[in-house]
């Protein structure tokens, strides 16, 4: 997928007015971002977009997060059980400690 993210008030106009004419290749807008299906007719829209406005457009290649894929299983469970933990004003760091979820500082420090 394209990301497309725009900067200024112009480029946000341009923006939108690309996703509702174009509503085609656009998976998902979000205001002064959009996803665009990664196709070339989304990346001339995207360019001929960054054209008009120059640096108020970044245009990024992303794709779909597959935590299934990219996760361990206990970083999936540690998220889990944090999500329904009983007192939700608890830190992470105090929740993981003494217990088997990942050490929010090992956390911190591996990359995907």
């Amino acid at each position: 997928m394209l990301l497309i993210v725009t900067y200024s008030e112009a480029a946000r106009t341009g923006l939108r007015n690309l996703c509702r004419r174009h509503e085609g290749p656009v998976v998902r807008r979000f205001g002064r971002a959009a996803l665009l299906e990664a196709t070339e007719y989304a990346a001339f829209l995207a360019v001929r977009l960054r054209e008009t406005h120059g640096g108020d457009v970044q245009i990024e290649r992303t794709e779909p997060f597959n935590e299934f894929v990219a996760l361990d299983e206990s970083v999936r469970e540690a998220a889990k059980a944090y999500a329904n933990r009983e007192t939700a004003s608890t830190p992470y760091a105090a929740f993981a400690a003494g217990t088997e979820h990942p050490d929010p500082d090992r956390l911190k420090g591996n990359e995907l």
